[in-house]
């Protein structure tokens, strides 16, 4: 067996001995400037931290939020090197938890433009998995625009991974339109959804996709957001949350920063889909 399937056997077992975990989703609402955006998210971490959360997730952009779209593209780190990515390693290992980091501006082939990353760190400071953003949004309605095209290269791989917390799914902001990515991820315990939905279109759709989502999958869903209003001009509609396979939201933070805790409950996950098999009643492919 080699060394990375034994790292998941060992991590699918240990996820099966828990009964209960506590996680947390954070919530900002980021600028243009790194440096100010990393020491609050330390903040969160901690706090995070301090009330027993052992996965914490930022949301997306959480490290620059910039003034201009180029912006991020300015502060693109390479994988494996940079000031955002040490700072999730060190959160990490200081606080012995893991963290998803919302996301990554990393480094392409094309210099104007960045992969949207989630980078998944252990309690050991080490890099277990990425993600880069498939779904690239685009939106024009009034006097907003927007077109990540311009900027982002999309992704294409699904991401699963295992750990302490069962296995887990990730997905970036946009993703949650798109439930046939969420099915090739079969089986999940849990997805992380990071985000920074615009306030006109998280009013309308955030919770509803939200909790759609965890129905459908029969999961939990950590949905970590940007919410308030930025240097940019743009407005974010926040609303972390967390949400159990059931639909019902455990936790929630509409506006500001702060922090969003619950507790998974595997047995709970594992008596629902008893009780409902849904997912083994999948006809269509």
């Amino acid at each position: 067996m080699s060394t990375r399937a034994r790292s998941l056997q060992a991590a699918a077992t240990q996820a099966a001995s828990f009964g209960k975990l506590r996680i947390s989703a954070i919530q900002m609402a980021s600028g243009p400037s790194v440096a100010a955006n990393l020491s609050e998210a330390e903040v969160l971490i901690r706090l995070a931290a301090k009330q027993g959360a052992k996965l914490v997730t930022l949301p997306e952009y959480f490290a620059i939020l910039g003034v201009k779209d180029t912006d991020k593209v300015a502060v693109r780190e390479k994988p494996g090197h940079g000031p955002i990515q040490d700072f999730l390693a060190r959160m990490a290992k200081k606080h012995r938890i893991w963290i998803v980091g919302g996301t990554v501006p990393l480094w392409t082939e094309d210099p104007a433009k960045v992969r949207n990353s989630t980078l998944v760190y252990n309690d050991r400071g080490e890099t277990v998995a990425r993600y880069d953003k498939i779904h690239l949004f685009g939106f024009e309605m009034g006097n907003e625009k927007y077109r990540e095209e311009t900027t982002i290269e999309a992704g294409n791989e699904v991401v699963v991974f295992d750990s302490p917390f069962g296995r887990i799914g990730l997905a970036i902001c946009y993703d949650l339109r798109f439930p046939e990515l969420f099915r090739r991820m079969q089986p999940v315990d849990l997805i992380i959804v990071p985000a920074a939905f615009t306030e006109t279109t998280g009013r309308a759709h955030w919770e509803t996709l939200v909790r759609a989502r965890a129905i459908e999958n029969l999961c939990y869903v950590v949905a970590s957001a940007q919410g308030g209003f930025h240097r940019n001009g743009r407005e974010t509609h926040g609303d972390s949350m967390i949400v159990d396979p059931w639909g019902i939201v455990l936790d929630r933070l509409p506006r500001g920063s702060g922090v969003v805790v619950a507790d998974i409950d595997q047995d709970y996950k594992a008596r629902l889909r008893q009780g409902l098999p849904a997912l083994s009643h999948r006809v269509l492919v």
